[in-house]
């Protein structure tokens, strides 16, 4: 099936409530074009020089989300137009966004990534770390950040029960985030979860935003 064919039958799959994320890394301008052209505007890259040279020379409306394990050396580069960067997974990387934000003049959009897997591969904070991190007087101080809700992986497996555990615990340290420190942040409200295997295992668990690849591009080659 066309990018574009795909396009669409996600669309009867992903309620308009979601954020589609069009997982776009790897894949050149013009099969980006090709899903633009189909009304796509969200866009997930995961390294930065691809990132940057994406959005030099692809339209000025595009959203683009960094998914990817961000370096704080590297935040420098997507600091003047990323829109959202999804796996924030320290209080040193806070800093740097912060300090780079500044530069522009921008609030940068962030998530806050959690370890909600059966795998030591993957990044994220666990929720005690967090919240000591949320109370420092140093990170309230941070003025060029806006964390707008939370992201997580779930384990690579075929164990849809477990896939559903892990994403309802995402759901859970939203809802108790929400209702505490961000009690009064309206802004605080994405949950970032899902991807081309189990999107809809996520959505039934209360995502908010996708992100969806090879269903929409197909496989890597």
């Amino acid at each position: 099936m066309s990018i574009s064919e795909n396009l669409l039958r996600l669309k009867t799959k992903i309620p308009t409530s979601v954020t589609l994320i069009a997982v776009s890394k790897t894949k050149s301008e013009t099969e980006i074009l090709d899903a633009y052209h189909c009304g796509q505007r969200h866009f997930g890259e995961n390294k930065v020089q691809e990132t940057v040279k994406k959005y030099e020379n692809l339209p000025k409306d595009i959203y683009w989300h960094f998914i990817g394990h961000l370096q704080t050396n590297k935040v420098k580069h997507i600091a003047p137009f990323i829109h959202l960067i999804h796996g924030v997974d320290s209080f040193k990387l806070f800093q740097e966004i912060d300090k780079q934000a500044q530069k522009f003049n921008r609030i940068l959009n962030c998530l806050l990534q959690f370890h909600i897997a059966r795998e030591d591969t993957k990044f994220g904070f666990d929720f005690e770390e967090c919240q000591a991190m949320l109370y420092l007087e140093d990170f309230k101080a941070l003025k060029h950040i806006k964390i707008c809700g939370v992201m997580g992986m779930a384990t690579f497996t075929d164990d849809v029960t477990q896939q559903h555990q892990e994403f309802a615990t995402l759901k859970v340290i939203f809802e108790n985030l929400k209702t505490g420190y961000f009690k009064h942040f309206e802004d605080f409200n994405i949950i970032s979860m899902g991807m081309s295997e189990d999107y809809e295992t996520a959505i039934a668990e209360g995502s908010t935003m996708v992100r969806i690849g090879s269903a929409i591009f197909g496989e890597r080659g």
